[in-house]
């Protein structure tokens, strides 16, 4: 299957045996109504909750618990969506490549998309069995703050900033101190959503990056607060082929450093 999926093609696979549908959308949008047979997950699960960087990744013991309540078997491919554009959808298909689930996809625009096309819905809450997964964490995916500072001024490095234009320019500050990591480009996660197409991924993305100097030809690193925002920003730049980490410590642990370097 693609990493991204459009609502129709997701329709005609639902019989299979092999896949696994989590949706991230609030409890209410869950419950009003949902995909067939997909299994609710809250956001919280995916962080590890602690001051001052809440977005990093829970223990390698918690997240094998989360995995398990889900039934997560190594054979499943998994189709994660939200029902806010995919920052949430993307956290969690960021959370499968770093324990090295890799079969996985996105819903392209959701909850939001899916309703758009006017597809069946269930309000049934779909439980599932639980599986006996053994996990391990690659350390190697999520960046780390000494990793983006060594490689800070070399050309071909780029950290994406999708925060607010308010908060990379430090007008709102979420930490000890506002402002952006040095050199980082932002392009808040939004612009990346078609309002017009469900929320949908936009068609010229790959365009509207190229002209903030956003390539397929750098290694590129994307953060936010928390990874929430970013995991949206992670899963375009891996649709369209980019050399993408993110960072899960984002601004709340950069910020709160005391001596991480800061633009404004």
């Amino acid at each position: 299957m693609p990493l991204i999926l459009e609502p129709q093609q997701l329709a005609g696979l639902l019989d299979r045996e092999d896949l696994l549908l989590v949706d991230l959308s609030g409890p209410e949008t869950y419950a009003h109504g949902h995909i067939p047979g997909a299994v609710h997950l809250p956001f919280q699960a995916l962080m590890a909750g602690t001051p001052p960087a809440p977005g990093k990744l829970p223990s390698v013991e918690r997240l094998t618990e989360l995995f398990r309540s889900l039934g997560l078997r190594p054979q499943h491919h998994v189709v994660a969506f939200d029902d806010e554009g995919g920052g949430w959808a993307g956290r969690f298909l960021w959370t499968l490549e770093v324990i090295g689930h890799r079969h996985y996809s996105y819903l392209n625009g959701g909850t939001c998309a899916w309703l758009g096309e006017n597809l069946p819905l269930s309000r049934e809450a779909t439980i599932p069995p639980p599986s006996d997964i053994d996990i391990e964490i690659d350390t190697a995916i999520p960046a780390t703050a000494e990793e983006i500072l060594q490689q800070l001024g070399d050309p071909q490095f780029s950290v994406w900033d999708a925060r607010s234009p308010q908060e990379y320019c430090g007008e709102k500050v979420l930490a000890l101190r506002g402002g952006h990591i040095p050199g980082a480009v932002n392009c808040e996660w939004t612009q990346l959503m078609d309002p017009k197409r469900h929320r949908r991924i936009r068609r010229d993305a790959r365009q509207l990056l190229a002209q903030l100097g956003l390539t397929g030809e750098q290694k590129i690193v994307t953060h936010c607060q928390s990874h929430h925002r970013s995991g949206f920003t992670w899963l375009v730049g891996k649709s369209l082929g980019f050399d993408i980490r993110a960072y899960p410590g984002s601004w709340s642990e950069w910020g709160n450093l005391p001596e991480t370097p800061v633009e404004k």
